[in-house]
């Protein structure tokens, strides 16, 4: 049961990590929005791949969790 604890631990600290760095990507890019028409379209792209990226990645957690859980309990689908 330890194992399996340890493994969810990993996964969250690996998803705060990701939001972590995501929001400070969109602190900056914020920061940035406030100079130039130009920056302003360009930090809404950016800000688009950002949140696609942050479902991409949240997808693919979640999918590898559920490999190890599969793993743990040893189910065969």
């Amino acid at each position: 049961m330890i194992k399996i604890l340890n493994k969810i631990s990993k996964k969250i600290d690996s998803l705060i990590w990701t939001y972590i760095s995501t929001g400070i990507i969109l602190v900056l890019l914020a920061i940035l929005v406030v100079w130039t028409d130009f920056m302003l379209r360009l930090t809404g792209g950016m800000i688009i791949l950002v949140i696609a990226y942050t479902f991409v990645y949240a997808g693919y957690k979640l999918w590898e969790f559920k490999k190890d859980l599969k793993e743990y309990f040893k189910i065969k689908m």
